[in-house]
């Protein structure tokens, strides 16, 4: 119920007046049904304003911090983040952040729609940076189709008034793809990678974004920071990384043997399909 209020009273009608983003490929998203929607993340506003214009219910996970609730502006977010059905995250890395993801697993249980940003963080200069492999265990684990998503020009600015606004911003999204012929290797470190980096293709088709082959942790705090990146550029994420081998008799699931974005099961594309912009019904 808080859900619906929220998104119907609040979010949506604040993301059109203010924000105004389009939204392209809705239908993409399986009418019902377990996916995991994986984009890349360029404002704190791609949490709310996908959601908020999509027709389904998307949830995304929040850090487990935020729902500890120790001050009471810090009880009223971990309200809030409960009442719109967000889940905690542990992002401590390790088997803790493994662990961690059993309420996605939920909620995908459920047939519900999960959000998630591989790349862990906000790109720190519009480019896309390497990915965590958590998308790849969810679609393996809970046997789901992982659909990319690309934002593009979704960073938030201030208008002539000092009103946030988006320039042109479009959130992509693309048709579902398979990775359910390598769900028998899913504690293979090698699978899991590929699966990673394949999905981040996809993203990269979609938001025709650079590619840097490093965590965006480690150029926004760690030992990149103001480093020159030249040398992890990548023209795609998949570049080099072969496509594991799988069960012979499971087929390829709409992928090339050159281990690069092919067409999805489920389309002749990886774009967002035949129709424009989506609105509401």
């Amino acid at each position: 119920m808080w859900y619906t209020l929220f998104k119907y009273l609040l979010f949506r009608p604040g993301v059109k007046l203010l924000l105004h983003p389009t939204l392209q490929g809705e239908q993409n998203i399986p009418r019902q049904g377990g996916a995991v929607l994986a984009s890349n993340h360029l404002d704190i506003a791609d949490t709310l304003a996908l959601p908020a214009l999509m027709r389904r219910r998307l949830t995304f996970p929040a850090k487990k911090e935020l729902f500890e609730g120790r001050t009471l502006w810090g009880r009223i977010v971990a309200w809030f983040l409960t009442a719109v059905g967000m889940v905690p995250l542990d992002r401590s890395g390790g088997r803790a952040s493994a662990s961690g993801l059993g309420p996605i697993d939920q909620v995908l249980t459920d047939g519900g729609l999960a959000g998630i940003f591989p790349e862990g963080t906000r790109s720190p200069d519009g480019s896309l940076y390497k990915g965590h492999t958590g998308v790849a265990r969810m679609a393996l684990d809970m046997q789901v189709p992982v659909i990319p998503v690309a934002m593009v020009n979704t960073t938030v600015r201030r208008n002539r008034l000092g009103l946030p606004t988006m320039h042109d911003g479009r959130m992509i999204i693309g048709r579902p793809l398979d990775y359910s012929p390598w769900r028998h290797q899913r504690d293979d470190v090698r699978v899991l990678r590929w699966i990673t980096n394949d999905v981040l293709a996809h993203v990269q088709q979609l938001s025709g974004q650079p590619y840097v082959d490093v965590y965006g942790f480690r150029v926004k705090y760690g030992n990149l920071r103001d480093a020159d990146l030249t040398r992890f550029r990548k023209d795609s994420p998949t570049a080099g990384l072969p496509v594991p081998p799988i069960d012979a008799e499971l087929g390829l699931a709409g992928h090339d043997e050159a281990g690069s974005p092919a067409p999805s099961p489920r389309g002749t594309e990886s774009g967002p399909g035949d129709d424009k912009d989506v609105r509401d019904e």
